[in-house]
């Protein structure tokens, strides 16, 4: 197969790349560096380039999705099967300080891709990875209970959010926004086109050459700072939010599945489910008691707007569609490859 991968430096984009070089396909991967621009030099990807200088079965592009004439001249040199959409703006933060930018990237930058696809790959494979805040703060409307270190729903049946969930009259925020503006069309290019698209609405994806932020990247920033500085800032909801982690192999795994077996303008939730759930209270103490020290925690009362009290994602709907898969990586063992990887870069470096 020939595939494109755009954001092919970063984690989703790296792991795919990884992933489908060493099953012999070919890779033509779009990055340009966009998310140094985004969060700084300690965010850059281009770092991640030699993964595979030497592969010849790698073709790198430093193009801008945003860029409709650079996107449409690689579709049209290239007859692609597959389409892996990972590059984008992830940052609440980010979104409302450059509206315009979180926009076209996540937005307009999505539509140049799907345009492309319809004029010149038809036939592809289209796989989006949008995002859990496509349902804005609708899932703090349930109701909960707190906890001594977390929050929990009330109900003990109650196993996470399905796609069911609504995505209006809630507060997106604006990366929630542009998001779920890229995910309906996709939806649509489905549904009207008859394109192979998928949008799969993620939770939190991590793993090891994450290239994490304050602003994006909760589970090896919070390693990487109690590694490197013995502490860490809670924002919001006393440290007893809840996310479930997906490390970003699974996520890849699942990708496969749905190239074996593509569906039209189809929207999945996918995530760690309840097993791989954890509150920020929790993982801080899981963390700590692994690496033998006591952190300085300091606190913001105020959460980010239009973020989640408790997330857990309820993915019984893409293992109906595709029940071969399943997680393979524990919450624990996600924690003790972060620490690990964290640790040989920091001895590496000293």
């Amino acid at each position: 197969m020939k595939i494109c991968i755009t954001g092919s430096l970063g984690l989703v984009g790296l792991a795919a790349t990884k992933y489908f070089l060493n099953r012999g396909n070919v890779v033509v991967g779009i990055d340009n560096n966009m998310r140094q621009v985004f969060f700084g030099n300690t965010a850059r990807t281009d770092i991640n380039r030699p993964f595979f200088a030497k592969n010849p079965k790698y073709y790198h592009k430093s193009i801008d999705i945003r860029d409709y004439k650079g996107i449409k001249d690689i579709f049209k040199k290239n007859n692609f099967d597959v389409v892996i959409h990972a590059a984008g703006q992830p940052s609440h933060d980010k979104a409302r300080k450059k509206t315009r930018l979180d926009f076209e990237v996540n937005t307009v930058g999505t539509f140049n891709l799907l345009e492309a696809t319809r004029n010149y790959a038809k036939g592809a494979v289209f796989i989006f990875t949008s995002t859990n805040k496509a349902y804005g703060d609708n899932p703090n409307r349930v109701e909960l209970i707190e906890e001594k270190k977390r929050y929990f729903f009330a109900d003990p049946n109650f196993i996470g959010f399905d796609e069911g969930l609504s995505i209006d009259y809630c507060l997106h925020s604006f990366l929630g926004a542009s998001k779920l503006a890229a995910d309906i069309y996709v939806q649509e290019y489905g549904r009207c086109f008859g394109l192979k698209t998928t949008s799969l609405r993620l939770g939190c994806i991590t793993g090891p050459l994450h290239a994490s932020v304050k602003l994006h990247g909760f589970l090896s920033f919070l390693i990487k700072s109690l590694i490197k500085n013995n502490g860490y800032e809670i924002i919001g909801y006393k440290g007893k939010q809840v996310r479930d982690q997906l490390h970003v192999d699974d996520l890849v795994l699942a990708m496969s599945e749905i190239i074996k077996k593509p569906v039209k303008g189809e929207i999945f939730n996918l995530g760690g489910g309840k097993k791989n759930s954890a509150s920020i209270l929790e993982l801080i103490e899981i963390v700590s008691r692994k690496l033998k020290i006591k952190p300085k925690i300091s606190y913001k009362k105020k959460p980010r707007l239009g973020d989640h009290i408790c997330y857990i994602t309820d993915y019984s709907k893409f293992k109906k569609f595709y029940p071969k898969w399943r997680i393979t990586r524990s919450l624990d063992s996600i924690i003790d490859e972060l620490i690990s990887y964290e640790q040989q870069k920091l001895h590496a470096n000293s």
